[in-house]
Order: structure tokens, then C-alpha cells, then sequence
């Protein structure tokens, strides 16, 4: 783990002010400290506290130092222009109009530096008749069709974390148009507003699995598919500790080695893909591998490449000798990603609200 400052990954150079937010907004922000960018998070003073426990474990506010500002102050936004004449790019999760009350659209700074890159973060998007509503990654991955593909028919859908809409659909597109449009402010000269609402981005997500419903491969029946458990060769199967296992055997090899592993007969299997057999089978493998431990079947399932995996709580992730072998886990947090070759990313502690502030002013030239 590198310290908050230290030079690395291929994003060093590039100077990013965050106005400080929840969720997909810190997520973005994070992204782009981890890549080697001099990220400066502006936290408000005065506003709502938002805590789930110590602070000083909040993943998502690592590797970047805070300056804590009362916005209403003519001092403090005297700073902020000064920060945003210095910046490449900024990015608020404000809903629409906030941004603008507080001075600080995209307009307004644009007049301070016309290649500032602007991001956006909302749920709804800057228009269209939600803009203006509340709304969490539940209510995003609702809209978009994809929360009534996951889990059984018999239930209703559950939430996939809020791994969909805030940090897939919403820090993931943002960083990838932020990136996109620095790219192509190197011709241009000019920053951009980058407009990335959480509902735009999940849909997106969700590409194949209309693709494959217009190619009448998947049915709006919810359990019955190929992803969403219906199929007996990808799911999940309780074991006779309580744990489970994770089955992704699609493909006819890994299904061969995975029936083999179970110890059954593969004549009893054949015609993998015909849904008319996928509530039986599955039931007679739910029933063989409840005999055994979850670990007795990962034992037993390493000599064949087979896509069994052991589904692990995480408590364990982080100690599992294949996570641990390849760093995945720094100090039983997520390591930065993707990996370079040259320019390796960076992560650093999260910082409190105001910790560090001083310094990065140094260093960004701002009094």
C-alpha cells in the first residue's frame, strides 16, 4: 500500500476535485486516486453527519486527502475557484439544480477553465420527468428490467447488493466517460459535461440480456434462464454444512467434469440445454451435494476443471489462498484494479473529513 501522496499508477498528473457525495460518487472518486490521479475531496462543514461506524475504515474515501468547506462561505468558494483553475476534472452527485444554486455548475466553472471535464452523478439523469425524485440503486435497477431478471420465480427479486446501479451502472460509466472525455479533450482543447445517471448505466449492463430476449433465448419468466438459476449448471448448492457451492459449468467440457465430480452417470445428463430436464436434475444435485461438506467438495472438485467454486462469506475471502497469492485483498480491503505493467495504481488510508486538506493545497498551488 502506498502512501495517500507517492507518485504511481497511470493517471499521475491529472487533478480531480470531488465534491463530496454517497455512494457511486466516492466510488468514482476512489477509482481514480487508485489509478494515480491527485484526487481532492471537498466535504462540506455543517451538513447532515452520514456514518455506518469508524470512519477510518471507509474504503471509498482512501487514497485521497479532504478540505472540509462551508460552501456558503465567499472564502471558502474563492478556494474552490482557485482549485478548478488548477483542475482536470470535477465531479458532483448533486441532484439537478443543487449544483447551480451553489455556484458551482458546469457553466460557471467553465468560465473559470474552459478544459475542466464536469461529471455528473445522479440516479435519474440531469432530465426527464424523475430528475427531480429520490431514489436508491433498488429503484434505478427497478426501471431498467433487470432487477425482474434475478433469482427464483417463486420469490420476489432480491437486491444484488447495490454492486448494479451505484457502483456498475454509476462510478463504473462515470469513470469510463471521464477517461473518454480527457481523451478527447487532448484534440479539442475542451472539458465537457459528462450527464451519467445510475439508470442509463444499468441498462447498459443489461445488453446481452436483451439481446438474448429479442433472440428469444431468455424469457421474462424469472428463474427459468440460463443466468438466473434456472439452469441446473449454474447455480448455487447447499452443502451439508450450510455452506455452498457455485456452479458455472456451461460450457460441455466444464458440464462433463462437473457431472463426473458429482459421481454421477454423464448418459443421465445428455441434452444439457433442454429446459424441459432443468428442475429435475437440479434437485437430484441439490440432493448429492448435501451430503458433503463444502470444503470436502472443493477437495474433491480440484482435480477437474469443472467452474466449482466455493462461495465464500467475507470473513474468508480475503485469507483464501487464491485471493491471497494474488494480492486481491490489501489489508483485507480491495486492492486497486485493473493491474499495469508499468504504472501499477496505488491505494492509500481513507482520510477524515478535512485530514490532509492543508497539504494538497500545497500542492496544488492554491494560498
Amino acid at each position: 500500500m502506498n502512501d495517500n501522496h507517492s507518485p504511481a499508477g497511470p493517471l499521475v498528473g491529472v487533478r480531480v476535485l470531488e465534491l463530496a457525495g454517497l455512494g457511486p460518487t466516492p466510488f468514482a472518486a476512489m477509482m481514480l486516486a487508485d489509478l494515480g490521479a491527485s484526487v481532492l475531496r471537498i466535504d462540506r462543514t455543517g451538513g447532515p453527519a452520514v456514518s455506518a461506524g469508524d470512519s477510518r475504515l471507509d474504503t471509498l474515501n482512501r487514497s485521497r486527502p479532504s478540505l472540509a468547506l462551508d460552501l456558503k462561505s465567499p472564502e471558502a468558494m474563492a478556494t474552490i475557484a482557485a482549485l478548478v483553475a488548477r483542475a482536470d476534472v470535477l465531479i458532483e452527485g448533486y441532484r439537478p439544480g443543487v449544483a447551480e444554486r451553489l455556484g458551482l455548475g458546469p457553466d460557471a466553472l467553465h468560465a473559470i477553465n474552459q478544459r475542466l471535464v464536469y461529471a455528473r452523478m445522479t440516479g435519474w439523469g440531469q432530465t426527464g420527468p424523475l430528475a427531480l425524485k429520490a431514489g436508491h440503486d433498488i429503484n434505478y435497477l427497478a426501471l431498467t428490467g433487470g432487477l425482474h431478471m434475478i433469482g427464483p420465480g417463486d420469490r420476489p427479486p432480491p437486491p444484488p447488493l447495490n454492486l448494479v446501479g451505484d457502483f456498475g451502472g454509476g462510478g463504473m460509466f462515470a469513470v469510463t466517460g471521464i477517461l473518454a472525455a480527457l481523451v478527447e479533450r487532448a484534440t479539442s482543447g475542451k472539458g465537457q459535461v459528462i450527464d451519467c445517471a445510475m439508470v442509463d448505466g444499468a441498462t447498459t449492463l443489461l445488453a446481452q440480456a436483451y439481446a438474448w430476449r429479442d433472440m428469444n433465448f431468455w424469457t421474462d419468466d424469472r428463474g427459468e434462464n440460463l443466468l438466473d438459476g434456472g439452469a441446473y449448471f449454474y447455480r448455487c448448492y447447499e452443502t451439508a454444512d450450510g455452506g455452498y457451492l457455485a456452479v458455472g459449468a456451461i460450457e460441455p467440457q466444464f458440464h462433463s467434469a462437473f457431472i463426473e465430480g458429482l459421481g454421477l452417470d454423464p448418459a443421465d445428463f445428455d441434452g444439457q440445454m433442454d429446459r424441459r430436464h432443468w428442475a429435475a436434475r437440479a434437485a437430484r444435485i441439490a440432493e448429492v451435494v448435501r451430503s458433503r461438506t463444502r470444503d470436502d467438495w472443493v477437495a474433491a472438485f480440484d482435480p477437474f476443471d469443472a467452474c466449482v467454486s466455493p462461495v465464500l462469506t467475507p470473513a474468508e475471502a480475503p485469507a483464501y489462498h487464491a485471493n491471497a497469492a494474488r494480492d486481491v485483498f490489501i489489508g483485507g480491503a480491495p486492492a486497486a484494479a485493473p493491474r499495469f505493467d508499468r504504472t501499477p495504481g496505488r491505494t492509500g488510508k481513507p482520510t477524515l473529513s478535512g485530514e490532509g486538506g492543508a497539504n494538497a493545497l500545497g500542492e496544488w498551488g492554491v494560498d
